[in-house]
């Protein structure tokens, strides 16, 4: 049992990497708040960790809303007694829409979800755990879109830069000089239904993703994901702080 007594907030945890995280944390002995807004998707994943003999509970939460996040760390706090793993793992994609072309509207809502949503779900965390004894760690999953240019539009790709941005700000100064850890996950193509919110994927963007063999990349499954974040919230990576793991089964490597 990797995450013995451990509670741990995973957002996005209805379906696709968030769902096989939740599970694979409980079933290493975690007391998991699994957050999601869609509760249709959410309520069978938390019996499913409840009938395996886990413990977990459903919330549903938007990662943009104040309120909600500040419910779920309230939630952690009141329920569990502690909160010793953040995983930031909501997010939404942009349908490979190029700057040119690149609403207001649209760039607000990827930034909201994906990068100001995280920022303030790890405030709040991080307010909580340099209180405690052991500290914690928070896990941001990013995507390979934060390492370069054309694996998503144009508010997707600055978005999950910013959030390995983030990443690195807290392991440097909450890691070094506190007791807080924090990484990143940064996936290629994973078998999730993040792929059905592509509904009208932009001309241009799609011909630059084509561009780098973006229709040949490896799909991974959110199971080999949720190992490697296990391995990040466990003790086990006790003196990683501030990495970036990419786990794209060798897409960028050549």
């Amino acid at each position: 049992m990797k995450l013995s007594g451990k509670t741990v907030i995973v957002t996005g945890a209805a379906a696709g990497m968030g769902e096989a995280i939740a599970k694979k944390f409980a079933a290493e002995g975690a007391k998991v708040v699994a957050t999601d807004i869609n509760k249709e998707l959410l309520d069978p994943v938390v019996q499913s960790i409840t009938e395996a003999g886990g413990e977990a509970v459903g919330l549903v939460s938007n990662i943009g809303n104040q309120e909600d996040i500040d419910q779920m760390v309230h939630e952690a706090i009141e329920r569990y007694g502690s909160l010793d793993v953040l995983v930031n793992n909501a997010g939404i994609m942009d349908n490979f829409v190029p700057v040119g072309d690149l609403t207001d509207e649209l760039w607000d809502r990827i930034i909201q979800i994906n990068l100001t949503g995280p920022f303030k779900a790890a405030r709040a965390a991080i307010k909580v755990m340099e209180k405690q004894e052991n500290g914690g760690v928070i896990i941001n999953n990013a995507s390979i879109g934060g390492l370069f240019g054309v694996r998503g539009g144009g508010a997707y790709v600055s978005s999950k830069h910013g959030l390995l941005g983030l990443t690195k700000n807290i392991a440097a100064t909450y890691g070094i000089h506190g007791k807080i850890r924090a990484n990143a996950i940064a996936p290629g193509g994973v078998a999730t239904n993040i792929q059905s919110t592509i509904t009208e994927p932009h001309e241009l963007g799609s011909k630059a993703i084509g561009s780098i063999g973006g229709g040949t990349a490896p799909i991974g499954q959110p199971e080999e994901i949720a190992e490697v974040a296990l391995f990040l919230a466990s003790d086990a990576s006790s003196f990683v702080n501030g990495a970036i793991i990419t786990a794209d089964g060798g897409w960028t490597a050549g």
